[in-house]
């Protein structure tokens, strides 16, 4: 089978088995992701999907050998997509698990899915630029919702690949972690999304999908009617009750890892005791030479006048501004000059 479909617990994965062509998607394929998905939303039990590619590679996007045969991909207006569930919105989270390459068409499967856990070495790309075929599959739209309007054109109209590491600081996937990892780290965030309270979680995401083709007002209304719903909701009285008796008012995280780490403690710090802002490293002056710090004393080689009192430093002696200094002479600026 082109589409396999593992069960563990409330978590769906649903699996692209056509490693032979680097799981690019022909006709029956995009029919059978549809069907799983469609299947995955109707569960109850159901609460996470993850898509992932077997052998190595998520998507090489659309079988172009299959096109203009039996085999090739629907290209109708209406009804599933061409690549399959691109079409859908469902009612429930989706992760797409990326290693090796998610290009083309399986880009835009990508960037259908919620979240996007990728391998170090993955490459994701619009790839299919090079040999003239366009994104039908909701790349134009989705794409630059993910990463800004700049970026997308960038990608799309380039055609060039991008690694792991860019498309996570420009926002095109959510993790990246190490080869060989995806899966296991996309099915360990299914699980923590299906722990949590359903009903507000789904309300939430809905409400932020619809937004995007809402005015503004239109877009909190539905905010609004979507949290009245998840208020209503039974077993949020459970929660709140969990809440309320949990220490200090706060309950139990059920994500791994618990407390995000305390920020550390400035590490500079005067003769006093007294906390002061990190301060970025000076940077070299044209020429190479390095401005030399300002200080509460005489500096040494230093350019001109250094501040020497703490009156100059934090203000006046009585509390007030610090006083305009004379940039000649360093001393306060004398008005009746």
């Amino acid at each position: 089978m082109s589409v396999r479909v593992e069960r563990d617990g409330p978590v769906t994965t649903v699996i692209l088995d056509r490693p032979a062509v680097r799981n690019a998607v022909d006709g029956p394929t995009a029919a059978a992701l549809a069907d799983a998905f469609r299947q995955f939303d109707a569960d109850d039990s159901a609460r996470a999907a993850v898509l992932y590619g077997a052998g190595g590679t998520f998507c090489a996007g659309a079988d172009l050998k299959a096109i203009g045969g039996p085999d090739g991909n629907r290209a109708e207006p209406d009804g599933d997509g061409p690549m399959g569930p691109t079409r859908m919105r469902l009612s429930k989270p989706v992760i797409a698990a990326i290693s090796g390459h998610a290009v083309a068409g399986g880009l835009e499967l990508a960037l259908w899915c919620d979240l996007r856990v990728a391998e170090d070495d993955a490459i994701l790309g619009v790839v299919c630029r090079g040999w003239g075929v366009p994104l039908i599959d909701g790349g134009t739209v989705r794409l630059p919702r993910v990463v800004g309007l700049g970026r997308a054109l960038d990608l799309t109209l380039a055609g060039r690949p991008v690694p792991a590491d860019e498309a996570l600081a420009m926002g095109l996937v959510s993790r990246v972690v190490p080869a060989g990892e995806a899966r296991g780290a996309a099915e360990a965030l299914a699980r923590d999304l299906a722990a949590l309270p359903q009903a507000c979680l789904r309300s939430d995401r809905q409400s932020a999908l619809e937004s995007l083709s809402l005015t503004e007002d239109a877009a909190l209304a539905g905010e609004f009617r979507h949290g009245m719903s998840a208020l209503a909701a039974p077993g949020l009285a459970d929660e709140i009750g969990r809440f309320r008796a949990s220490p200090g008012g706060r309950p139990p995280l059920r994500f791994p890892g618990g407390l995000p780490p305390e920020p550390p403690a400035p590490a500079i710090a005067d003769s006093e005791g007294t906390r002061l802002r990190r301060t970025p490293p000076r940077q070299p002056m044209p020429g190479g030479t390095t401005p030399a710090p300002l200080s509460r004393g005489t500096t040494p080689g230093a350019p001109g006048p250094a501040i020497a009192d703490e009156a100059r430093l934090t203000g006046t002696a009585d509390g007030g501004p610090p006083p305009a200094l004379d940039h000649r002479s360093g001393e306060p600026y004398n008005y009746e000059k």
